[in-house]
């Protein structure tokens, strides 16, 4: 628990009221049957009506006292814990926020969803009952036990005969049960990954008829964490009848002792009541300390992969940056013999020995085929990733000794993946620049020509967007995010192959208000459609991780193998298409 005091902190109260309040309710349960058997005996025994009245007015108002500290000791408990789990669940997201993607990776999405939800759900369970019946539970066991010697020394010996097993039987299931948690939560994130793969592609299983392989999937995953999950839950379900048995046997040599010494009048019968009482108030708290402990072994589990998020030193950070305070002013590129690897254990490296210049405002195009690496060159410049080998330069200064912050701000990257969020198209606009004025957002609109289409919806910028932007079209979809990453007004532009859902002729569009609107930004354009690139200043032709060519047009149509075959492969698709 000392990994989360810094979060409990802020609400100190919580965690000293609840258990003060569980405390003293507790001491109303050994209290209350020591006034029962005294009724017994006395009252009852001697027909003293008013002793009997006033101690049971007595035994109502400490009733009432254990309702009013009862609750309050639940509320302040829950409360705390409540608050001390969202303080956690801040601190992993915002954790989970520094990652690189290659951290994401590792971990997986539907793995961090878990840990974010279900694990400190977990750790909030067991906080909330740590203090409700940890500090309960002890008075509790502790007073009916000093009651129950008060009452007769020699029967109360028997319980300290149970308490022995019951505590093995405890640390057995914890030992046996707390692997299997770690494997339940597991299954837990496989499940996650599922439900989150089906619900995102939805439109892909229907388009394909796939629906019933994906229930047919997704019900071996589900078995698999029901399998999982009653493994691991089996031994606390075992717990209970275990704890049963050894509470039933108790009383029953309880009852035979006290028994025979109520035949030979040497105990009394409102005695013996008060001592079942308490027998079954200390089995009761030693069975709840007990669940403390099970529900401690799964936290303790959940806890393994909290700390897993938190101790996770992000591999892109900038702590030792030595330039934090450099404003990009010119948005000049510079590679220099820039290797990468994915897989650090894999040979081949996805980017091999890049060495690239580009200029301030520059217009460039970067084209190849499928897994050339054109994507991963780009996002070594906002440090999406860093270089294995080699450095990258913004304005002449290494990245790495750049604020991540005024880096990134610096870069507008739109990628091949178009996210868009709920809400008006507006909202989503502006998370490019949560400050830009209605002017703006329209101007930015129009450069990557998103207006016209905006304009024509009845609600224009205020439209309301499903999730995902499910309601546009993809080319739609992807002239709303140039427009975001306008409005940015950044030094570097970088679109991974963002118009390919728009028709040559808006891309065309696009390109020329690119030039005219944003002479002073370095434009890097990544494109399948060599006509899309055709007009750059300069062009990067990539193959297999490597420059193949860097150019003009003309020069590369006079000197690089490469993109002549792409040239020519296109061209003639683009004559058989009009054939046809």
């Amino acid at each position: 628990m000392k990994r989360y005091t810094k979060h409990m902190k802020p609400h100190w109260y919580c965690f000293i009221l609840g258990p003060l309040f569980m405390t003293l309710e507790a001491c109303g349960e050994f209290i209350i049957p020591f006034i029962n058997a005294n009724i017994i005996n006395k009252g009852a025994a001697d027909g003293d009506i008013p002793y009997i009245l006033k101690n049971g007015v007595y035994m109502l108002l400490m009733a009432a006292a254990m309702l009013v500290t009862g609750v309050l000791g639940a509320y302040f408990s829950v409360k705390g814990a409540a608050r001390m789990a969202a303080g956690v669940r801040q601190e992993v997201f915002d954790k989970v926020q520094s990652f690189s993607f290659s951290e994401i990776d590792r971990f997986s999405t539907g793995s961090l969803i878990t840990r974010v939800t279900n694990d400190i759900t977990q750790v909030q369970t067991f906080t909330q009952s740590l203090f409700r019946g940890f500090f309960r539970s002890p008075v509790m066991l502790i007073g009916a036990l000093v009651m129950s010697f008060q009452l007769s020394s020699d029967i109360a010996w028997v319980i300290f005969i149970v308490i022995p097993f019951l505590v093995l039987a405890t640390c057995l299931i914890r030992w046996v049960s707390s692997p299997r948690y770690t494997v339940m939560q597991e299954q837990l994130d496989t499940l996650n990954t599922g439900i989150g793969e089906a619900i995102t592609n939805e439109k892909v299983i229907k388009s394909f008829v796939r629906e019933e392989h994906e229930k047919n999937k997704f019900a071996v995953i589900n078995r698999a964490l029901m399998e999982k999950t009653v493994s691991a839950l089996k031994w606390l379900i075992l717990m209970q009848p275990v704890y049963a048995l050894l509470t039933n046997v108790t009383t029953l040599v309880v009852v035979w002792v006290a028994g025979r010494q109520i035949m030979i009048g040497g105990m009394e019968i409102g005695t013996l009541t008060a001592f079942i009482t308490y027998l079954s108030q200390i089995l009761t708290a030693l069975n709840a300390l007990a669940t403390i402990v099970q529900q401690g072994t799964r936290a303790a589990a959940s806890d393994r992969r909290i700390s897993e998020v938190l101790h996770t030193i992000p591999d892109i950070r900038d702590d030792a940056a030595t330039k934090k305070d450099h404003d990009i002013a010119s948005g000049s590129i510079a590679f220099q013999k820039v290797s990468f690897r994915y897989f650090k254990e894999t040979k081949t490296p996805v980017l091999n020995n890049i060495n690239i210049t580009i200029g301030s405002g520059e217009y460039v195009g970067i084209i190849g085929s499928t897994g050339s690496g054109k994507s991963t060159l780009v996002s070594m410049i906002s440090r999406l990733y860093d270089p294995d080998e080699g450095t990258v330069f913004v304005d002449g200064v290494d990245v790495r000794e750049l604020s991540l912050g005024k880096l990134r701000d610096s870069v507008s990257v739109v990628l091949q993946k178009n996210t868009l969020f709920s809400g008006t198209i507006t909202e989503n606009l502006r998370w490019g620049n949560e400050n830009a004025t209605d002017e703006e957002v329209v101007a930015a609109c129009k450069i990557a020509q998103a207006d016209g289409f905006v304009t024509s919806f009845p609600e224009g910028y205020e439209t309301e967007l499903g999730q995902g932007g499910g309601n546009l079209s993809g080319g739609q979809k992807q002239r709303l995010c140039i427009a975001r990453a306008l409005l940015k007004k950044p030094k570097i532009m970088i679109l991974d192959d963002s118009t390919s859902a728009v028709d040559m002729a808006t891309d065309a569009c696009i390109r020329r208000a690119f030039r005219e609107k944003l002479p002073d930004v370095t434009k890097l354009v990544i494109a399948q459609r060599i006509t899309s690139v055709m007009d750059a200043d300069k062009i990067i032709v990539m193959e297999k991780g490597a420059v193949a060519g860097c150019g003009t047009h003309a020069e590369l149509m006079r000197n690089c193998k490469t993109y002549q075959e792409i040239y020519y492969s296109q061209k003639d698709g683009e004559e058989e298409s009009g054939h046809e």
